[in-house]
């Protein structure tokens, strides 16, 4: 039997359901630190703090789903993927959290180049934890339904 999600919704996984937002809003404050970084608009960088913001919502939330299923299957805290996803997005938030803190205390001066790289790092990040989230799913099968023709 493959390891269960065991936060889901009518057999429907929540913590995949959840993570592009984050994802989006990360990748999101990177491509608008450029355009901040070519253009000098205040208004860029303005965006970029309500960017990094809801990104950090998000990903508390897709926290809080995929610590459920973490802690509600002992199989999936066996698997050594698991562990460095969970990790490496504790390390993704500490450094977004950092991010959008600086941004707020020094303001736009920020961003360039600092805010700049830590994005690009935190967007670096997310590509190694994406790795592991699909190795989870594609090679351990966790949350995959044991017969495609029902809902857990």
């Amino acid at each position: 039997m493959n390891p269960k999600s065991t936060f889901s919704i009518a057999g429907h996984p929540i913590h995949p359901m959840l993570i592009p937002f984050p994802v989006a809003a990360f990748v999101g404050t990177l491509f608008l630190d450029i355009v901040y970084a070519r253009s000098g608009d205040p208004a860029w960088a303005a965006a970029t703090n309500w960017m990094l913001g809801a990104g950090l919502v998000m990903a508390a939330l897709a926290a809080v789903a995929g610590l459920i299923d973490f802690f509600g299957d002992s199989r999936i805290r066996d698997l050594r993927d698991a562990w460095f996803h969970m990790i490496g997005n504790v390390v993704l938030v500490v450094i977004e959290t950092f991010n959008l803190w600086r941004r707020m205390a020094e303001g736009a001066d920020f961003i360039v180049p600092t805010g700049l790289v830590l994005s690009l790092v935190a967007t670096a990040l997310l590509l190694f934890n994406g790795w592991k989230g699909w190795e989870m799913v594609y090679r351990h099968r966790v949350g995959v339904s044991e017969d495609p023709g029902t809902t857990r």
